[in-house]
């Protein structure tokens, strides 16, 4: 994946976080709160799955990135980036699914 991508979508739901919900739909997602930000989570979701069965290559990939694009919007309203993400994904890198799993059962 291109971080550098990650990066300025990173950098612009920041810089709109703050702005006026009138001129941006980030700042309009955070000024209707946390349920709304997890509503759109849950619907793009919905969507992916949807894509991905009707197999239509162009519309997964269409749909993935409006959920990784609100995945990122609900980071940053908990003060997280993607960055956190892929550097988590970086620890688990080489380690088998199932031990992942269990070490954070035992936690």
């Amino acid at each position: 994946m291109n971080q550098d991508i990650l990066k300025k979508l990173t950098e612009t739901i920041e810089a709109r976080k703050q702005a006026s919900p009138d001129s941006s739909y980030v700042a309009k997602l955070f000024a209707k709160g946390e349920d709304a930000i997890l509503k759109k989570v849950g619907e793009e979701a919905t969507e992916v799955i949807l894509a991905s069965k009707s197999a239509q290559r162009e519309q997964i990939v269409y749909e993935t990135a409006d959920l990784l694009f609100h995945c990122m919007v609900m980071l940053a309203f908990h003060g997280l980036q993607a960055d956190d993400v892929l550097k988590e994904l970086e620890r688990r890198e080489g380690l088998s699914g199932i031990v992942e799993k269990n070490s954070r059962a035992e936690k």
